[in-house]
């Protein structure tokens, strides 16, 4: 998870926000999946509802101190590719190792004048950049991790409360599933320039795949 991101953008890119609540659905329909074998009441269907609730919770906790590991490997790397250019003598190693950490796609197209500029500007910043562990937008993103993975259980469950058959309950559910995974792929889709039609059935399909290995594996 890419965490050096200038202050005016988004602290969680949509391709992040896109997997956390995938993962939080994955999570809830691995679960609700066992409705249509519990099938022995109310109290059974609450019982799961909580079960759906309390991991998804524990996962979204999981889940965002590995976002903030993430970051803080993320600072460590930034620190100390400053440090290696500004130590290195050697030119091509230096355009290396700035090319290292920018995209593929604009290091392709940078001139070998371009590299020595940025190695330039790094060298002539009024202060040392200082080593950092984790920040406020970090902690801000661990938070949104957290929510995203939670909150997407939430409209999977509602039906549940709402209508007093499980089985009916469970395909409004499933619709509910179906729905999100399709409109997830189609703005995902919109974020990476591919067929947002075609992205959201993919994903349709990909995601029963996945709470279907889940669910075969115990999970």
């Amino acid at each position: 998870m890419s965490t050096n991101r200038p202050k005016h953008t988004e602290i969680l890119s949509p391709v992040e926000r896109f997997s956390e609540i995938l993962f939080g659905l994955i999570m809830t329909l691995s679960i609700t999946g066992t409705v249509s074998v519990v099938m022995g009441g109310r109290e059974e269907v609450g019982t799961i509802l909580l079960g759906v609730l309390g991991c998804n919770i524990a996962w979204g906790i999981i889940d965002a101190i590995l976002y903030l590991l993430g970051t803080v490997s993320e600072h460590g790397r930034g620190y100390t590719l400053y440090n290696l250019i500004q130590q290195s003598r050697d030119p091509e190693k230096t355009r290396a190792v700035i090319a290292e950490a920018i995209p593929p796609l604009i290091a392709h197209v940078l001139l070998p004048e371009d590299f020595d500029a940025i190695r330039q500007r790094l060298a002539n910043l009024p202060e040392k950049p200082r080593r950092q562990m984790i920040t406020r937008q970090d902690l801000a993103g661990a938070a949104g991790v957290f929510l995203l993975v939670v909150l997407s259980c939430v409209p999977l469950i509602i039906p549940f409360f709402f209508i007093v058959d499980p089985l009916p309950a469970l395909r409004v559910s499933n619709a509910v599933a179906i729905l999100m995974l399709f409109l997830g792929g189609y703005f995902f889709a919109k974020y990476a320039g591919l067929m947002k039609i075609l992205t959201g059935i993919v994903m349709v399909v990909l995601g029963a795949v996945m709470v279907g290995i889940t669910i075969a594996l115990g999970g």
